[in-house]
């Protein structure tokens, strides 16, 4: 290898590891050992100018001592917080939460995005770009956030301990073998060419076209999935109805459920446990779901023990995120045209962790304001547990007469 590409290749190497002023230090140092030429070999090899590497031998003959720095102390460009003292203190100002609400505050009615921040602060005299804001804001430690649902309104004192004993049904009861669900009303979906949430590929430039306004039409009306999650064999079965959430459609989807899925896959079954929101149409103080429950229990043989949520936390119930978050997931960016699309859609959900899915229509008519009367609910063989009755409790069957 010749003397230029052994410089070459020196200087390939050390330079990732030097800064500015040892780089220099290096140059010199190779140029004054190499004698006559050598200004002109290392300028070559390292790929700068003779007359950087006549100011790295200057830079020798100086009796300063070397320092840490590559740059004299005060080079560079000064940030544009150092040149404007008050910069950051009024950038706060603008974004603090307490001033923000200000009634003379420029951004109390507007989007705080960087381009506004510079706005307001160039109309008080600053002299910055919102790329600069946008750097500031990193400096102050701020970064672009949303809002996190996180306030559930009044918490009930035996939350968690509801939690608890909750928990501890659905373990006794799958531990025994016997069917355990999670049940809720999804929320109703326009059927029609409306636009769904979400995007899925497409040829490019033809995207599925769907109505400007989400007017329902009155001749389709909406979908209402009710669904039944099993939370032993992580299974889901949605009855997709068409009139109304009421309690005696809630009850009706179980009805359906029992015998096109749960019958056969617990056929010794003597229980059933259902988790269940504290309000909708199986609500704990809805006296139709427990008349309606004890005919299910009168049909089917069945003991039925049903656990609520406590009120304001029906986004713990397990369907919400273990069928309901898939079924969107699956049909995200699809117009739901018509009630079978539904159904397919929905039974097409699938996941890696084994979930499957049944989906039936149901077009039966389920009228609201029914009155249950006190006599009705007195002939419900309800008996209350000994914690919290109103939200657990046992209905069993009626006997038959001889």
């Amino acid at each position: 290898m010749d003397e230029m590409a052994v410089l070459e290749a020196k200087f390939a190497t050390m330079l990732p590891h030097l800064n500015e002023r040892q780089w220099r230090v290096l140059l010199g140092v190779e140029a004054r050992a190499l004698g006559h030429g050598g200004v002109t070999r290392v300028a070559r090899a390292a790929r700068v100018s003779r007359t950087t590497v006549h100011a790295a031998l200057a830079e020798l003959d100086q009796p300063a001592p070397p320092t840490e720095r590559s740059r004299r102390a005060g080079g560079g460009r000064k940030p544009q917080q150092v040149a404007d003292p008050t910069l950051l203190a009024d950038l706060e100002a603008l974004i603090d939460p307490h001033t923000r609400g200000d009634p003379m505050s420029p951004l109390r009615w507007t989007c705080k995005s960087t381009r506004q921040l510079a706005a307001a602060l160039r109309a008080q005299g600053h002299a910055v770009s919102h790329e600069t804001v946008a750097h500031l804001l990193r400096h102050l430690r701020y970064s672009l956030q949303a809002p996190r649902k996180t306030m559930e309104g009044g918490t009930h004192p035996d939350r968690n301990a509801q939690f608890t004993y909750l928990n501890e049904q659905v373990t006794a009861t799958l531990a025994a073998g016997l069917p355990a669900v999670s049940v809720d009303a999804k929320k109703k979906e326009l059927v029609g060419a409306y636009k769904n949430g979400g995007k899925e590929w497409q040829p490019e430039g033809e995207p599925d076209q769907v109505r400007v306004y989400d007017f329902p039409d009155p001749q389709v009306g909406k979908a209402i999935p009710y669904g039944i999650y099993d939370v032993g064999r992580n299974a889901g079965w949605v009855n997709v109805g068409q009139d109304h959430d009421t309690a005696q459609f809630a009850v009706e989807s179980l009805r359906r459920w029992w015998y096109s899925a749960g019958l056969a896959a617990y056929p010794k079954a003597g229980r059933l446990l259902i988790c269940a929101d504290s309000g909708g149409s199986n609500g704990s103080r809805l006296r139709l779901w427990k008349v309606a429950l004890q005919e299910l229990a009168n049909e089917t043989g069945l003991e039925i023990t049903v656990c609520h949520l406590p009120p304001g936390t029906s986004k713990w119930n397990k369907i919400e995120h273990r069928l309901f978050a898939y079924i969107s997931m699956n049909w995200r960016g699809r117009a739901l045209i018509s009630h079978e699309v539904i159904v397919e859609l929905i039974g097409a959900t699938a996941t890696e962790a084994g979930l499957c899915v049944q989906a039936v229509r149901d077009t039966g008519v389920y009228p609201t304001n029914i009155k249950v009367t006190d006599d009705q609910l007195a002939a419900v063989r309800l008996t209350r547990h000994e914690f919290h009755g109103d939200w657990n409790y046992t209905i069993a069957p009626q006997p038959t007469a001889e």
